[in-house]
Formats: structure tokens, C-alpha cells, sequence
């Protein structure tokens, strides 16, 4: 008997005789013998807890991370800073251990916190209704797909190429299996092409998803393909970074009648690829389309402030047919941490943690450009990321930025095959003046 499990030999017996069987191989009769394994795994002698406790270590130890390396990469996850309560916050065991809040009168803080998060999430979008979060931006972005094909009947979602792949990639799995033809529409010169985007637009059209700052870093211009959209009585779907929208025109100023995003930004660590939480937002039109739940302000009989859920919409509380979605968890407790993040920032933080971005990016962008060998592969405006050319493959150059403590970019090649050789970089407000010009530096050296 294995020494963790508390059965005796006589406590297998007896359950074996329960189930009508004679033995435990014989639970794995409907497996072929074989396609089982045969023999001993090769497992190495048991260790003591000190043991284990050092291999461990020493495992975790050739692990490098953004502790240890200068991050220049983003392409949908980005290294900012997150200030120290945030995680204190977060650990607090009230909120970490909280389960859904179906009881409100027991789950005010939690309420609260979602409360609070949708509010804000609201406040940066220019939109007035946020819902309870989302797994992450990708599914945000498909789940806004099918809010517009509830909300107009239509069976076409146009996304522009200039999307993040990733979210393309979900959209395209999302929206098979609900009968949706997802249409892409080209970039052009690192932005969309929009003459050929107005083009696709038609009757059939239910929403249009745009990205920006898009996927390579360029702030597309939104106006026309607004106008052409809401001129077919479609719908404008935009996807944006939190952060960038201390500085820049909102989706609801922009005429977006859904904004989605991956909030990982707000005070979320990159934490090797998740979990993640994605926000969305929209008009009080499409309020009864949005999915999941959304918390409200309320009072009491005594006229005390309270909180308790106003509108859920999941299959889990209404008929499945009329239910907008079967999301059941609301990543709270990283929708937590982005409420905790954007307290803690305020207004002005925001502005300057987008301020320093925008400016540590384009300085860098500046000194790249100077090198011979390299070169912007876009001039149009970017917010934190920003495309370079060069004459060395970009997997040889990652390797040799890695080798002086530097995480480098993102290869563009393995998406857009039609700009070899590129680098998609990313500088948040954490890169320093040293760290920048040591990236140039090395990045010189390496032709």
C-alpha cells in the first residue's frame, strides 16, 4: 500500500467487494493491456523532506525570470510595476478563500471589490456598464462577439488582422461551434486596412472587432470604420489596454458600443502565461447582453449602503436558453488586484505610468533607429510597443540578448511571415535608462 493513503488492505477489500471486483488491476479492464504501461518506472530513491526541499530549490533556481532579466517583451503580457499592497491585499485570506458571493448578506467585501473594479473598469472605458470579469481578454473579446450577434441577428464578425493572434485564434474556436463566419480583414503597413474593412461591411455584419494600440503597437484611427459599422447597424467592438487609456481616447468616446481587454496590466504578475482576467464593458442598451454578473449599489432597510449581485445572466440562474453565456468564474480575485492596482495608482498615477511608457518607448524606438542595420519597420504613432527590422534573425538576437540578462521581443515572423526578420518590442515605466541603452547597445553588437 502506498505509505500517503490512509487505507488498509482489508479497507480495499472491502470496498473491491462493494464493486464487485476481485482486485484493483481489475479497474482497468477496459483499457487494451496493450496500450498499458509494462515494468517498473524509473523513479529514483525516496527522499527526505529536507531532500525534496533542496532538489526543488535547486530546480527553481535555473529558472530566470523578470527578476533577473530586463523585459522588452510584451505582445499581450507586459512587465509593470505593481506596488507592494497590491499582493498584500490580495493575500488577505477573506478574499483569496471567497467563493461566489450568492448570499450577500455574508459577502459584502466581496460584492464590494467587484463593485468598486466594475466601476472603474467603467470610468477608464468611457462606457457606462462593466460586468464581474472575464478569464482573460481573449475570451472577453468572444464573448462580445456573441453579445452582438444576440444583440443584431446577423451571422458576421469582421476582426481586422492587426488583433492580437492569440484572440483570433479563440474567436475562431468560439465562434465555429455557434455557426459564426469570423471574417478577417488584412493589415496594411501595420495598421488595418480600412478601405478594405469598409468594403466587408455590409447587412450581414454583426460587429466589427478592432484592436488599439494594435497587436504591432500602432494607435489605429477608429473614425471611419466607426461610421461604416454603425452605418450597417452593426456593432464596434474595441479591444484596448487598460493602461494606455489614462492618455488616450476611450472606446466610448471612439463610438465603441463594446470594449473588452486583457487587465493583466493592472497590478496582475505575468505569472507564466496566467490566470489572466479579461474586463468588458458597454452601453445600457446592451446591458441585458453582457455576461456573467454584474454587482450594484444598493441600501438597506435602514437605509445602509450595501452590495449584492443586480444581473446575473449565466445558465446557472436562468433558462439555458435565455442565458448570454455559461461563464461561471469571474477570475475575482485577479479583478481584486486590478481594483487594488487602480486605487492605489489614482488618476494622475495612471497618466504617468502611460506618460513614461509612451516616452521610454520612443526614446527607445529613437536609438534603435540610429543603428546601421536596423530599422522601424512602421512610422505611425505607438503607445509601449513598437516594430524593428534588421539584418540578424531574431531568434540568433534573442539568444545573444539573453546572454546579457536581457528578455528581447517578440518574433512578428511567426505571425505575419511577411515581415522577416522583426522584433516586436515592448517598454513599460520598469526600464531604465541603463537597461534601455544596454539593449541598444547589445543589439548593435549582435550584427
Amino acid at each position: 500500500m502506498h505509505p500517503y493513503l490512509p487505507h488498509t488492505k482489508q479497507d480495499v477489500k472491502d470496498m473491491l467487494k462493494v464493486i464487485g471486483v476481485n482486485s484493483i488491476e481489475q479497474l482497468f479492464d477496459d483499457i487494451p493491456e496493450s496500450i498499458r504501461f509494462q515494468g517498473e518506472l524509473s523513479l529514483q530513491d525516496s527522499l527526505s523532506e529536507l531532500e525534496v526541499s533542496a532538489a526543488i530549490s535547486s530546480l527553481a533556481a535555473q529558472n530566470r525570470g523578470t527578476d533577473q532579466l530586463a523585459c522588452f517583451l510584451g505582445a499581450g503580457a507586459y512587465d509593470h510595476y505593481i506596488p507592494s499592497i497590491v499582493r498584500h491585499i490580495a493575500g488577505r485570506s477573506e478574499f483569496y478563500t471567497a467563493y461566489t458571493p450568492y448570499q450577500p448578506e455574508v459577502s459584502q467585501g466581496s460584492l464590494q471589490v467587484i463593485f468598486e473594479y466594475q466601476t472603474m473598469i467603467s470610468e477608464l472605458t468611457g462606457l457606462p456598464v462593466a460586468n464581474a470579469s472575464h478569464y482573460d481578454g481573449a475570451t472577453a473579446c468572444a464573448e462580445a462577439a456573441f453579445m452582438a450577434q444576440s444583440s443584431t441577428r446577423r451571422k458576421n464578425i469582421i476582426v481586422s488582422q492587426t488583433v492580437n493572434p492569440q484572440t483570433r485564434k479563440v474567436l475562431k474556436t468560439y465562434l465555429k461551434f455557434k455557426g459564426l463566419n469570423l471574417i478577417e480583414v488584412a493589415e496594411n503597413n501595420g495598421s488595418t486596412d480600412v478601405e478594405q474593412m469598409k468594403a466587408a461591411i455590409d447587412r450581414d455584419t454583426a460587429a466589427v472587432i478592432m484592436q488599439s494600440p494594435n497587436f504591432l503597437g500602432i494607435i489605429e484611427d477608429i473614425a471611419e470604420i466607426e461610421q461604416a459599422v454603425h452605418a450597417e447597424k452593426g456593432l464596434l467592438i474595441l479591444s484596448v489596454d487598460p493602461i494606455s487609456l489614462a492618455i488616450l481616447k476611450s472606446p466610448g468616446e471612439l463610438g465603441a458600443d463594446i470594449a473588452v481587454g486583457e487587465g493583466q496590466s493592472l497590478g496582475n504578475t505575468l505569472s507564466f502565461g496566467g490566470p489572466y482576467l479579461g474586463f468588458i464593458a458597454t452601453t445600457k442598451k446592451l446591458m441585458r447582453k453582457l455576461p456573467g454578473r454584474i454587482a450594484g449599489q444598493t441600501v438597506d432597510a435602514n437605509d445602509k449602503r450595501g452590495f449584492v449581485l443586480t444581473m446575473q445572466a449565466r445558465e446557472q440562474h436562468i433558462r439555458r436558453a435565455r442565458a448570454t453565456s455559461n461563464i461561471t468564474s469571474n477570475q475575482a480575485l485577479n479583478a481584486l488586484m486590478a481594483a487594488a492596482y487602480l486605487v492605489t495608482m489614482g488618476k494622475q498615477g495612471l497618466v504617468e505610468v502611460a506618460s513614461l511608457c509612451v516616452k521610454k518607448a520612443h526614446y527607445t524606438a529613437r536609438q534603435i533607429a540610429r543603428l546601421p542595420g536596423y530599422s522601424l519597420l512602421f512610422d505611425k504613432p505607438f503607445f509601449k510597443e513598437f516594430a524593428v527590422q534588421g539584418k540578424v534573425e531574431i531568434p540568433e538576437l534573442n539568444d545573444k540578448l539573453l546572454q546579457a540578462d536581457i528578455l528581447g521581443g517578440y518574433d512578428l515572423s511567426q505571425e505575419y511571415p511577411q515581415y522577416p526578420n522583426s522584433m516586436l518590442l515592448c517598454v513599460t515605466e520598469k526600464r531604465t535608462k541603463a537597461e534601455i541603452d544596454k539593449l541598444v547597445s547589445e543589439m548593435e553588437g549582435a550584427l
